[in-house]
């Protein structure tokens, strides 16, 4: 009689390492297609205050972003600068009024693609193609009917091609 339950036992045991086996399997192969990498989960993001938005964004390898920007303020706008920074702040700004005539005129409800080099520091943003990019956008601009400046700075999060 005894002899049946250690056969029993063995049974159980081989049974159950198969079926673990076999997950252990599975999750081996999911997590080398990259499953479980959240860089694979995230997408691109531009996040700015009101009035102005993003409809995409798309970085290279070498740090230059290209941007679709919405105007949707309440008046016509001139954009006079743009940057972005790993870190927040205004080094290393774009300004198209050289000479004022090239000034980015955008109408409401207008779009406007734009490069723009992306910075860290001191150098330029150079990551490998998959990475993730975190960054800010920073664009001034002038209301074309009062004439005031305006500061806006976005979030930016993209992944790199």
């Amino acid at each position: 009689m005894r002899p049946l339950k250690l056969q029993s036992a063995m049974e159980y045991l081989m049974t159950y390492s198969w079926a673990l086996l076999v997950i252990a399997l599975v999750l081996v192969v999911l997590f080398s297609m990259g499953v479980f990498n959240p860089s694979n989960v995230i997408s691109s993001q531009c996040i700015l205050p009101a009035g102005i938005s993003c409809v995409s964004i798309f970085m290279a390898s070498n740090g230059l972003a290209s941007i679709n920007l919405l105007q949707a303020t309440l008046t016509p706008i001139n954009l006079t600068a743009f940057g972005c920074n790993a870190n927040n702040t205004v080094a290393h700004m774009y300004n198209p009024l050289n000479p004022p005539s090239n000034q980015i005129k955008m109408q409401i409800g207008a779009n406007y693609t734009f490069n723009v080099q992306c910075w860290a520091g001191s150098s330029t943003v150079f990551q490998n193609p998959g990475s993730t990019f975190t960054g800010y956008l920073t664009i001034n601009y002038t209301e074309t009917t009062s004439g005031f400046p305006h500061t806006v700075v976005g979030r930016l999060i993209s992944k790199v091609t």
